[in-house]
């Protein structure tokens, strides 16, 4: 039996590193810094692929919005301040924006989607790299913050002319609106599990050994740019032998029944390549 807690990345990254938990999860890899800190060696698995999408809530406007990378890196640092600015109503001609101001919602814990969140506008805008970075918690420049893709979802759907950003399954399932993104190739893709796994194809290819990579603004004409691997974080030695053979034994079925799971859940599948890398990493963990 497995005792789960969405407790955000940064929660899952500091339990498995301080071995409190048996194995952590995370939607962003570790760093440098914390793989050295953390009491045990980890080991990332990649499970699937997801999918974080600007969502909003405008009265009157139902529209599909359409944003430029511009536009998301301009209202999360506070320049772009009114629904009807130009960056936002270019791309949009014939949706009628109000002059209402902008409020954002964001990550109030340490979250792997803050980090792909951020990772992505860290690429695509000098000013936000500079001023603010990536990671799963960072001091952001404006905004309300909401706990877990639930709370960002709650306070985007109670919250007039808001803009949040949430895990793909979170605005599907509270019906909330969310946006169509500019890709590195210039065009504006809807989050989906096939464009979602574009963004992986490429990746897959060149994928470190230790599986930390990102797939943020990949290559691609339909490829959907804000899109992320998640991964477990497994200690390379497990104390416990019957621990664990089970987690070995949960990694192998993840890694071919479980990944029939991912389409009905929002989430896209993993690569052939990157399931071929991972069969052979788990023969790294010693119990």
């Amino acid at each position: 039996r497995f005792n789960y807690q969405s407790i955000g990345s940064g929660g899952g990254i500091r339990q498995a590193s301080e071995q409190t938990v048996d194995f952590g999860a995370t939607d962003g890899p570790m760093n440098d810094e914390q793989i050295k800190k953390a009491k045990v060696k980890l080991l990332h698995f990649p499970t699937v692929v997801g999918a974080v999408v600007p969502t909003y809530h405008i009265p009157g406007v139902n529209a599909e919005l359409k944003f430029t990378p511009e536009a998301l890196a301009g209202i999360f640092l506070g320049k772009i301040t009114k629904w009807n600015d130009p960056e936002i109503t270019k791309p949009n001609p014939g949706v009628k924006l109000p002059n209402n101001p902008i409020i954002v919602v964001h990550r109030s814990d340490g979250s792997g989607t803050s980090y792909v969140w951020t990772d992505y506008l860290s690429k695509i805008s000098p000013e936000w790299e500079k001023k603010v970075g990536r990671g799963t918690s960072v001091n952001w420049p404006v905004g309300l913050g909401g706990k877990g893709n639930e709370g960002v979802a709650g306070l985007v759907k109670q919250s007039p002319y808001s803009i949040g950003y949430v895990e793909l399954i979170y605005a599907e399932q509270n019906k909330i609106s969310y946006g169509l993104v500019k890709n590195s190739a210039g065009h504006f893709i809807k989050a989906s599990l096939e464009t979602t796994s574009n963004a992986a194809a490429g990746a897959a290819k060149a994928m470190p050994a230790d599986f930390r990579v990102s797939i943020t603004n990949a290559p691609g004409d339909e490829t959907y740019p804000i899109a992320t691997f998640t991964w477990l974080l497994i200690p390379e030695k497990i104390s416990d032998p019957v621990k664990g053979k089970a987690i070995v034994g949960f990694l192998h079925w993840m890694l071919k029944e479980g990944q029939s799971y991912a389409p009905n859940l929002t989430y896209a599948p993993l690569p052939k390549e990157v399931v071929a890398m991972e069969e052979k990493a788990i023969g790294q963990i010693k119990y």
